[in-house]
């Protein structure tokens, strides 16, 4: 079993606290990533499950057995560094087995371990290779193959693919999703890169100064952020949000004015509070902009045009944007610097924000969102 519990786990180096009172529950063969800006603890966290930094306070339970005072060998872990840590001198085979024999385990079991990682990760080929005559790709494959031998409870990944290239990113991400169903294991992966926590994760748990902002599906990151934070982390290019006011409120949602006028119900609830007069931010994202269409519209002349082929990005300063706007348009977008296009976005696809940039809830049912992938969410608990 590779269940995995914080509660109230805490980290403080001197004054500082890094770590806030984070509690978390992680299913058995569940792959959940840890995600946020540099600095926000995520990596500080990682490394308290794994017992390689104190805990300040509170408790982390693995398989439903306390082990704060564990070492990590007894912990039932396995840890993926970013850097592949391989020892030069050695053979991929012998840099595999090496924790097998550390815990001097017979030549039998080392021979049949190792052999099955390397079926897993297709590196029967590179067994009697030194590290420098692999690529970068192989290199983490033979790292990850370590801690495969070792057939923890939880796997734990300490951002993995940062030294990689682009392309080697990308297949690695891929090889990694894979890696997880055939084990069907528990997985804890950290990264500041919110592409890899999309394309991986069951869940995704946003950290932000040491503090969980908001645990969730890919897709209910996604489409119900739960504040401004979340909701200009989660999507590349990332969301652009607008000052507006609040003129009106009904059962179908909340009225507002933008600083060029327009108005437009936006479906949201507002949970009996009373938010009309007030200012709030209008959030769209760049891909739900639409050219010379939607239920709210208006002029923009970009500054920056970026042509990708399958896009055009235009990148404009509208009134009532703090920042830059940025509309992902179709790649052949008549759109040019400094001209004036017309763009719009349908008000169904709009989030709306309170002036303390929490969320107010959309009108979308959840299973419009991803059935599936609730359902796991739901039978992991």
């Amino acid at each position: 079993m590779g269940q995995l519990a914080l509660n109230n786990v805490k980290k403080r180096f001197g004054k500082l606290e890094v770590i806030k009172g984070v509690s978390l529950e992680v299913e058995d063969g569940e792959f959940v990533v840890f995600v946020g800006p540099s600095g926000c603890g995520k990596s500080t966290l990682l490394r308290m499950i794994a017992g390689l930094e104190e805990i300040t306070s509170g408790d982390v339970n693995i398989s439903g057995k306390r082990v704060n005072d564990l070492p990590p060998v007894k912990r039932g872990i396995s840890m993926v560094f970013q850097s592949y840590a391989l020892y030069p001198h050695m053979s991929v085979y012998e840099n595999i087995a090496f924790p097998l024999r550390v815990e001097k385990r017979p030549q039998d079991e080392v021979e049949k371990r190792v052999h099955r990682a390397a079926d897993i990760l297709q590196l029967h080929e590179r067994l009697h290779h030194r590290p420098g005559e692999l690529s970068g790709g192989q290199r983490q494959r033979v790292a990850i193959g370590r801690a495969i031998v070792r057939e923890p409870s939880v796997f734990l990944f300490d951002e993995p693919l940062s030294n990689l290239d682009a392309a080697l990113r990308a297949e690695m991400r891929v090889e990694l999703a894979k890696l997880h169903g055939d084990l069907d294991a528990t997985m804890i992966y950290v990264t500041h890169d919110q592409v890899e926590a999309m394309t991986m994760a069951d869940r995704i748990v946003v950290l932000r100064d040491g503090e969980i902002a908001q645990v969730g599906s890919p897709l209910e990151l996604y489409h119900k952020p739960a504040n401004t934070f979340v909701a200009g982390f989660i999507g590349n290019p990332k969301m652009n949000f607008l000052a507006v006011k609040c003129v009106g409120q009904s059962d179908n949602g909340v009225t507002i004015e933008l600083p060029s006028g327009t108005k437009a119900e936006i479906p949201v609830k507002t949970d009996n509070r009373d938010v009309a007069g007030q200012e709030l931010t209008l959030g769209v994202r760049p891909e739900h902009i639409l050219l010379n269409e939607g239920d709210i519209r208006f002029d923009i002349s970009p500054s920056v045009i970026e042509r990708l082929g399958i896009h055009t990005v235009a990148y404009s300063q509208p009134e009532g944007v703090d920042g830059t706007f940025c509309a992902l348009l179709p790649g052949n977008a008549p759109a040019r610097v400094d001209d004036t296009i017309t763009i719009g976005f349908n008000a169904s696809d709009c989030h709306l924000f309170t002036s303390d940039g929490k969320a107010l809830e959309r009108q979308v049912e959840l299973t419009e969102i991803d059935p599936e992938l609730l359902a796991k969410q739901a039978k992991a608990g």
